[in-house]
């Protein structure tokens, strides 16, 4: 009788294998995981910044404006800087950028009397970019605006011109800016990073240039060490009336960020 059972179970199994008959195959299915088009950065920063270069204010003309980091410390009221940038992943983005200092007076004039000098300098960056990346390297294009908004306050006293006089003024102005930024990546932590752009409209010249590198602590986080030096050549009005105005400097320095991903 068993061997009866066991011929044909043997008989069954055979008619079902030769019939064509389907074993349904488990399939263990993995999770997925959705991952946004769009990435950003944050990053609040210190400049350490100087100002070298020169303004006319009215009749008062060539009025040394030399602002270094030193000068700054012992000097500023208020300050902000920070960067966010924006990336899709078809390759578009933009970045926005700006940096605001308000700084009390005190300055030399060239003949040994006091000029003090009041300046509130704000520069805001606002682009449009272009990534393409090639495997180590990425390189970005970009077109945008950078927005100078500056009030300067000058107390100019007999040893610098005749009779004591105050000149001031508020401006702001807009110039249109085109550039590259190239970022090569040296190893798992380490990425070298410059960039360059010029521009005019509000400005005769307005031109800026970076370099420096970036240092990757986890997905999350970058620490920024560059350097950093924006140029330009303004002016407005005629001389010698009180609306002439002219601002031709540089301001650069050495930039420590931390750069917020996510």
């Amino acid at each position: 009788m068993k061997i009866k059972n066991i011929l044909l179970g043997s008989a069954l199994l055979s008619s079902m294998l030769f019939a064509g008959g389907d074993i349904e195959e488990i399939v263990v299915e993995e999770p997925v995981v959705e991952t946004s088009a769009w990435s950003f950065e944050l990053e609040p920063y210190l400049m350490i910044t100087s100002i070298d270069g020169d303004t006319s204010i009215g009749r008062f003309t060539g009025i040394p404006v030399v602002v270094d980091f030193s000068t700054i410390l012992d000097n500023l009221d208020m300050a902000f800087m920070g960067h966010f940038e924006a990336h899709h992943q078809s390759g578009w983005g933009f970045w926005i950028d700006y940096g605001f200092m308000d700084l009390g007076p005190e300055e030399k004039g060239p003949l040994g009397g006091t000029l003090p000098v009041n300046i509130r300098q704000g520069v805001l960056e606002a682009v449009a970019l272009y990534r393409q990346d090639s495997g180590t390297s990425q390189l970005d294009y970009f077109a945008g605006i950078r927005w100078w908004d500056n009030d300067i306050d000058v107390m100019i006293d007999p040893a610098f011109t005749p009779g004591s006089r105050t000149a001031g003024i508020e401006v702001d102005w807009v110039d249109f800016i085109v550039g590259a930024r190239w970022t090569e990546t040296l190893n798992e932590n380490w990425k070298f990073r410059m960039h360059g752009d010029i521009g005019t409209g509000g400005s005769d010249l307005t031109y800026g240039a970076s370099a420096g590198f970036t240092y990757t602590i986890n997905d999350l986080l970058d620490v920024d060490v560059k350097y950093k030096a924006t140029w330009v050549d303004y002016e407005e009005g005629t001389y010698p009336f009180n609306d002439y105005f002219t601002y031709d400097t540089v301001t650069h320095g050495l930039v420590l960020g931390l750069n917020f991903k996510f």
